[in-house]
């Protein structure tokens, strides 16, 4: 399970590199990165196809981002994550989120062995200034015990 201080650490980037952003702007992963944006971070979008969303574009590595972030958060298919994983330690990202439904045993195991802080499992909606639905969820899952501590 995912500590509150990595959970912690995370959020207080405020700049970010969002992997997995979709170029058609209708993934959860756009309302994602729409959503953080609203609350303040800098978001780069990262889609190996690179391209555009909405005019911006969007980065085919995280190793072209223009600054340096201070974390990645992996929205891929979890047989992606793993490379995901590795590409954020090779461009010097020290912390990775992997988004629920992203992570895997093995993109965990890799972020461990190079040493990423790293938060798994999670929403980070629930975390990076919640909206309301997902202050409801945070606020659930404090009731039944499944926050992270």
């Amino acid at each position: 399970m995912t500590a509150k201080v990595d959970v912690d650490h995370f959020v207080g980037q405020q700049k970010l590199a969002l992997v997995g952003v979709s170029r058609s702007g209708q993934k959860f992963s756009n309302a994602t990165m729409k959503e953080l944006r609203q609350k303040g971070y800098t978001v780069y979008p990262v889609n190996h196809a690179g391209g555009e969303v909405e005019g911006e574009r969007i980065y085919a590595s995280l190793l072209d981002l223009p600054e340096k972030v201070g974390g990645a958060l992996i929205m891929v298919r979890p047989e992606h994550a793993k490379a995901a994983v590795r590409e954020t330690a090779a461009a010097g990202i020290p912390n990775v989120w992997l988004q629920q439904g992203a992570d895997s045993p093995a993109a965990m195991q890799v972020a461990k062995e190079l040493g990423l802080e790293s938060v798994y499992g999670e929403c980070i909606l629930m975390f990076a200034g919640a909206n309301q639905f997902h202050g409801i969820h945070r606020w659930l899952w404090k009731v039944i015990g499944k926050m992270p501590k």
